[in-house]
C-alpha cells in the first residue's frame, strides 16, 4: 500500500471538502489492546541523545508544517492554540497562543475522567439501591413506598464491560433494574402497598448546566443530568415506513416512557424518495412531533432521544419491570428530588453495584459521553461532602487543578462534558493536566480510555493509512465551529509527546477541521519520530 505523506492527506481531505463530499465520520468503536502500564513517557526523537542538530531539526520540521497547516484552508480565519511538549522533561517542542482562552467542547472530558480517578480511584464503584421505610410482613407484603435511589451510577443500561472494540449492548435497557426486581423476588417480596419512587435526591436538582443549548436538550448527548440515569436517560423512536405510499408511518418509543406522547405526522412516500424528517419538542413540552416522509418498504429510521424527567421514567419502568416478574404494585410511579427528614431510617431490600471506575471511564472518553462526564465529577464532588449548585462542584474541581500543575484561571469551568459553550481552557492546561495524569498510578485506565487513532473511539476512522494509525492516544472535541485534539503521541522507544491542538471559529466544513487536525497529530509523529530521527 503506498501511504500519502500528511500534506498530501490534508489537502486531498480538504479539497473533497470543498467539493461538497466531505470527510468520513468517526463513528467505529474498538478498544486499544496496547496497555499504557509501565510505559516510559518521556520525548521521541530526544535529539539531545543524538545530538542537539536532530533536535533542533525536528523542532522546525514541525513548527514548519504547523504554520502551513494554521494558514491553510482550513486555518486562516480561525484561532489556534497549540502546545507540544517532552512528554518526560515537559520541554516545550512547539507553541502557539498556549497561554489564551480557547472553547474545548470535548477535550474538558480529559479533566473530570482524571479527576474522578484521582479522588475516588479506578476501583470505585456506584452502588444504586431499592429501598423502604416501610414493613415487610413474612407473607411478602410490603406496607410502604419502595425508593430506587439512584448515586450517579451511569451505566444502569444493557452496555456491555469491559468496553472492546465498539460500544455493545448484553440485555435490555432495563437490565439493571430487572437485576434490582429479581433480587427483591429472592426476599420474598410479593406485593407492594405503596409507590414506587424515583430517587434522584442525590443531587440537587440541577438538570442542564450553564451554557447548554435548547436544541441539546432534546438529543442523548444533551441529557438530563441526575443522580438516577437509566438507560443514559434516553429513549429510542424508531419510524417503520408503512407498505405502500400515503400510509401512515409507524413509530415505536422504546423503552416505553410517560416523558411525551408522539405526535405522528411522517407519512410514507415512493420507494424512490430520500426520507426527510423534522422532530419538534419545546422545552418543557410532553409532546414530541415528527413530521416529513420515509420512502416505501425502505429502512427503519432511528432516533435517540433524551428524557427531561428522568427519575420519573425510572420509577415507571421499574414499576413495570417488578409486575412483569409477579410481584404487585398497588401504588404509581412517584419521585423524590430532594431528601426528607423522616425518622425512620431507610433499608436496602436489594443492591446494583456497578463496573469499577477504570473499566467505565473508557466508555466515557472513546464514545464521549457528555452525560456520563457530567455524572462522575458530580459523585466525586458529593463523595468529599454536600455542595449545592454546580460553581461549588468546581470549585471542588480548581482544588484538583491546583494539585495537578495548572496555572490558576486556565480553566473557567461551566460544565463536566465540555458541551457547555461557556467553558474556557488554555492548552498549556490541558498538557499540564495530561503530564500529571501520566505519572500517577491509575494512568494505564486513563490512557486506555483514550481513542485510538485509525482504531477505536471517536478516532476510529480518522488517520488510518498514516503514520499516526494506533500512535495517537487522544480526545477530540466537537461543537460549532469548534475542533480539539488532545493526548498523547507514540514515537518510538517507549517514549511519547504530549500535545494539545485546540481550534475556535471555525468556519468551514467540518472534515476541513478535522483533516487539519489531523495533519498537526502526523507531524508530531513524522517530525519526533525515534525513525524519523534515526534517518537524520
Amino acid at each position: 500500500m503506498v501511504c500519502l505523506d500528511w500534506r498530501k492527506r490534508v489537502y486531498l481531505a480538504l479539497a473533497v471538502a470543498a467539493v461538497g463530499m466531505g470527510v468520513p465520520g468517526a463513528f467505529a468503536q474498538q478498544r486499544t489492546t496496547k496497555s499504557a502500564e509501565g510505559m516510559a513517557v518521556c520525548c521521541a526523537g530526544n535529539g539531545a541523545e543524538k545530538g542537539g542538530g536532530a533536535a533542533a531539526e525536528a523542532k522546525r520540521r514541525f513548527a514548519e508544517s504547523a504554520e502551513k497547516i494554521v494558514e491553510g484552508p482550513a486555518g486562516a480565519k480561525a484561532a489556534w492554540g497549540i502546545l507540544v511538549v517532552d512528554g518526560e522533561t515537559g520541554a516545550t517542542l512547539y507553541e502557539k497562543n498556549a497561554d489564551r482562552y480557547f472553547v474545548p467542547a470535548s477535550n474538558m472530558k480529559l479533566f473530570a475522567t482524571a479527576l474522578a480517578l484521582e479522588r475516588l480511584g479506578k476501583g470505585y464503584r456506584f452502588h444504586t439501591t431499592l429501598e423502604t421505610r416501610g414493613t415487610l410482613t413474612k407473607q411478602g407484603r410490603l406496607r410502604g413506598d419502595l425508593a430506587l435511589v439512584g448515586r450517579g451510577d451511569p451505566n444502569l443500561s444493557g452496555r456491555k464491560f469491559p468496553f472492546a472494540r465498539e460500544a455493545e449492548f448484553d440485555g435490555p435497557p432495563e437490565r439493571a433494574l430487572v437485576d434490582l426486581a429479581e433480587q427483591l423476588k429472592e426476599r420474598g417480596v410479593r406485593e407492594i402497598d405503596g409507590n414506587i419512587v424515583g430517587d434522584d435526591s442525590y443531587f440537587p436538582r440541577a438538570r442542564y448546566p450553564s451554557g447548554w443549548e435548547v436544541d441539546d436538550m432534546v438529543w442523548s448527548y444533551g441529557a438530563a443530568v441526575l443522580a438516577l440515569a437509566v438507560n443514559d436517560n434516553t429513549v429510542t423512536m424508531t419510524v417503520q415506513p408503512g407498505e405502500r405510499a400515503g400510509e401512515a408511518a409507524r413509530i415505536v418509543v422504546e423503552p416505553a416512557t410517560g416523558d411525551f406522547t408522539v405526535r405522528n405526522g411522517v407519512v410514507t412516500a415512493g420507494a424512490e424518495t430520500k426520507a426527510a424528517l423534522r422532530l419538534v419538542r419545546e422545552p418543557g413540552a410532553r409532546w414530541v412531533e415528527l413530521q416529513g416522509t420515509v420512502p416505501a418498504r425502505g429502512a427503519a429510521r432511528k432516533m435517540t432521544l433524551a428524557v427531561e424527567e428522568p427519575a420519573e421514567q425510572a420509577a415507571e419502568m421499574m414499576r413495570r419491570v417488578l409486575e412483569e416478574r409477579g410481584i404487585r404494585v398497588r401504588g404509581a410511579a412517584r419521585v423524590r428530588h430532594e431528601a426528607g427528614e423522616e425518622k425512620e431510617e431507610a433499608y436496602v431490600l436489594a443492591e446494583h453495584v456497578s463496573v469499577p471506575l477504570g473499566e467505565a471511564v473508557a466508555a466515557v472518553n472513546k464514545m464521549s459521553e457528555n452525560l456520563h462526564t457530567e455524572l462522575l465529577l458530580r459523585t466525586a464532588a458529593r463523595q468529599a461532602g454536600l455542595w449545592r449548585e454546580f460553581s461549588d462542584v468546581a470549585k471542588y474541581a480548581g482544588e484538583f487543578y491546583a494539585q495537578a500543575g495548572i496555572a490558576a484561571g486556565d480553566v473557567m469551568q461551566s460544565d463536566a462534558s465540555g458541551l457547555s459553550r461557556k467553558d474556557l481552557v488554555t492548552p498549556r492546561a490541558i498538557v499540564a493536566l495530561l503530564r500529571f495524569a501520566a505519572r500517577q498510578a491509575w494512568f494505564g485506565a486513563y490512557y486506555d480510555s483514550l481513542p485510538v487513532a485509525g482504531v477505536d473511539g471517536t478516532l476510529g476512522e480518522r488517520m488510518k493509512s498514516s503514520p499516526a494509525a494506533g500512535k495517537i492516544h487522544a480526545k477530540t472535541g466537537t461543537v460549532e465551529h469548534v475542533r480539539a485534539l488532545s493526548g498523547f503521541a507514540e514515537v518510538g522507544g517507549g517514549k511519547r509527546v504530549i500535545f494539545s491542538f485546540l481550534t475556535n471559529n471555525q468556519g468551514g466544513r467540518n472534515g476541513e477541521a478535522a483533516a487539519a487536525l489531523d495533519g498537526l497529530a502526523e507531524a508530531v509523529v513524522e517530525a519526533f519520530g525515534e525513525s524519523a530521527v534515526a534517518a537524520r
